[in-house]
């Protein structure tokens, strides 16, 4: 099962073992057999022998937006306040927020440095912040995230699951959802329409 944290498989060593994809990208390929998963780009948090974390970048969580958060979570928005959607962070813990943005905020409580580029908070004072018209310059918000147990990722990657680019704040923060993934393929010189006709290849 993609990216749910299921460790049950068995996992054979290999030369994945030794990658740390911490603030690098996972774009899905064709084929992909969880169709929550199909067409997606994963941003990856975290990347170690325990395992793997990440959020899905260009899927959206049923049109709703910041606003719909704070007022469930009865935080004041101010007439400043940020007007972003929220994304599909991944299947796992769906009812848990999550804000990616610029290493330029930290939270008071917690804030995981993920790369130079990038920082990942996930308490509820970036979210005050943001109310108030104050947070972070650039930030994605994702309910829910994507979770691999000991060598599960390598094994997907090995397996041409995933296909693996750069990470940068015009990819993450500045390009349509709906965009994301073919341009995470083009930065690899890839064409979406010529993997899904290889893909297509008996």
């Amino acid at each position: 099962m993609i990216g749910t944290g299921d460790t049950r498989e068995t996992h054979q060593p290999s030369a994945l073992d030794d990658m740390d994809l911490t603030g690098r990208m996972l774009i899905a390929m064709p084929g992909m057999s969880d169709p929550r998963f199909e067409q997606s780009l994963v941003f990856i948090c975290a990347h170690s022998h325990e395992g793997a974390m990440g959020l899905v970048v260009n899927k959206m969580a049923d049109d709703l937006k910041l606003a719909d958060l704070l007022e469930q979570l009865d935080i004041e928005a101010t007439p400043g306040a940020r007007r972003l959607p929220v994304h599909f962070g991944g299947p796992v813990e769906t009812g848990r927020g999550f804000v990616l943005h610029d290493a330029g905020y930290a939270s008071s409580i917690s804030t995981l440095k993920v790369s130079d580029g990038f920082s990942m908070t996930a308490t509820l004072d970036i979210l005050e912040d943001m109310a108030s018209g104050a947070g972070p310059d650039a930030a994605l918000i994702a309910l829910g995230y994507a979770g691999w147990g000991p060598g599960q990722l390598e094994g997907e990657i090995g397996q041409n699951g995933w296909l693996i680019c750069d990470a940068d704040a015009k990819l993450v923060f500045g390009t349509r959802p709906e965009a994301k993934w073919a341009d995470a393929l083009g930065r690899l010189g890839i064409s979406p329409l010529t993997l899904s006709a290889e893909s297509g290849t008996a």
